[in-house]
């Protein structure tokens, strides 16, 4: 069945990073005319996600016409390692009015994400942004008017929805196992290799990512979301600094140069990456940003422990916690209901009697060939029941499997049933960003935050 332009680029929008499946031009409608892609913002994610594996996968569909970045040592290199032959541009005004694209994507540092998606949106094009949307709810606002003022579409995308795992538990609560949920503790743990290199990179610093409450927790909040059918009503949080930054045992430069390398446990030879020496080392000298910058620096300023309490309009309150130093990583999430009890996890080495090297453990998720397939345990406990343990699918590679099976579903189906509404939109998108903001507004206020007071967006008890 084919599809128009339109029904492609809403297609699109379930799309997360990842591989994709190569299907004939004709099946889009676009006939001989391949669809014109920018992108803006060059950094790892964007070259590799957003582009090399796009013109890969899709040598029929789309063609890169212009890349642009502040940086223009990084565009040359991009160029050179999507394998494209287009302009490249520090100018992302010039580039628009050039090249006149069907499609932007936005792959920029986050806190720049809200104006290369309103200048597109304004310009007259369909814009696809990497998560999180933006960093605060002044910016969200801007966003939500700019989409309303235009004929466009504004493209965000979750894969985690969409693993086996995640969705055995998203089936499981839709059949009313454990009857409507009152309370959900959930727990996420990122290890001292992974949670460290947002200490290391511009995340760590509020004013460009918004804190890992919304960079990382974005894909978090939308699993919650996702499983409860509901949009959050109020957020209480605590969160601090205590273990990167100033509380290290010394500081240097960088980890290059640094004098402490054979001291600090969390020394980080960047050398080691051709890749990454290209990208980034080889073109410092444009922008000043360094990629293996020291955890202690003084500047750093988000939180690294955090815990929050989450009230649903469906009444359900959620128990939530991110640890950014943890020696294993991983997420365990327990939901209670007027029935029963669901336990799920993932990566909790003395529950799976399992060693991990967890210095590869982020490496095989992000993989994106094939996955040994295994399986994992659902726990569900009946009220005055013995429990029963479910054992579900479970890949490592390509976010749990999510990846491929959203682009089965976008590419290969894309008109299928949708009865779990895997499919995400940019409500999903300001929902998931906004309890993230709630969390940080209510550690600088020391009070709740109402998330509808954010932005005009008024929560639902049961989502639509």
């Amino acid at each position: 069945m084919s599809l128009n332009r339109r029904s492609f680029l809403e297609a699109v929008s379930m799309l997360a990073a990842g591989t994709m499946i190569t299907v004939p031009a004709s099946a889009f409608g676009l006939g001989s005319r391949k669809l014109k892609v920018v992108l803006v913002g060059t950094g790892v994610r964007g070259t590799s996600f957003w582009g090399k594996r796009l013109v890969e996968q899709y040598p029929d569909i789309l063609e890169f016409v212009g890349l642009s970045d502040i940086n223009p040592g990084r565009l040359e290199y991009a160029k050179e390692y999507m394998g494209v032959n287009c302009d490249v541009y520090t100018d992302f005004d010039k580039m628009l009015q050039e090249k006149n694209p069907d499609l932007i994507i936005v792959t920029t540092k986050d806190s720049t994400h809200h104006e290369f998606i309103i200048k597109g949106l304004d310009y007259g094009c369909d814009v696809l942004t990497e998560k999180p949307l933006t960093t605060d709810e002044v910016k969200c606002q801007d966003i939500l008017d700019a989409e309303r003022r235009s004929n466009k579409k504004l493209i965000v995308g979750f894969n985690y929805r969409w693993s086996p795992y995640t969705t055995k538990i998203k089936e499981l609560l839709n059949d009313g196992v454990i009857g409507d949920i009152t309370s959900v503790d959930f727990h996420w743990y990122l290890n001292n290799y992974h949670g460290a290199s947002y200490f290391r990179r511009w995340h760590g610093l509020r004013q460009s990512g918004g804190t890992l409450w919304v960079h990382k927790a974005t894909h978090h909040f939308d699993l919650l979301n996702w499983w409860l059918d509901s949009d959050p009503e109020e957020v209480f949080a605590f969160g601090d600094l205590e273990h990167y930054g100033t509380n290290g045992p010394f500081r240097g430069d960088k980890c290059r140069t640094c004098n402490h390398k054979n001291e600090c446990d969390y020394f980080y030879d960047i050398t080691e990456s051709e890749r990454y020496m290209k990208l980034y080392v080889e073109n410092e000298k444009y922008d000043g940003y360094i990629r293996d910058n020291c955890l202690f620096r003084p500047e750093i300023n988000i939180y690294d422990k955090m815990s929050a309490q989450i009230k649903y309009a469906n009444n359900a309150v959620v128990n939530y916690s991110l640890t950014t130093y943890s020696p294993y990583e991983g997420w365990r999430i327990a939901f209670n209901g007027r029935k029963g009890r669901i336990e799920a996890w993932q990566d909790i080495p003395y529950f799976d009697n399992d060693s991990l090297d967890q210095s590869a453990l982020h490496a095989a998720e992000m993989n994106q060939g094939n996955s040994d397939v295994d399986f994992a345990p659902v726990i569900v406990h009946k009220n005055f029941e013995d429990h029963s343990v479910e054992q579900v699918k479970f890949e490592r590679g390509g976010h749990g499997g999510g990846d491929k099976r959203l682009h089965d579903k976008i590419f290969v189906n894309p008109e299928s049933p949708d009865p779990l509404k895997h499919t995400a939109g940019v409500r999903d998108g300001a929902m998931s960003i906004l309890i993230g903001i709630a969390a940080r507004n209510s550690i600088e206020s020391g009070k709740p935050v109402r998330i509808g007071e954010l932005t005009d967006l008024v929560p639902r008890a049961k989502r639509i």
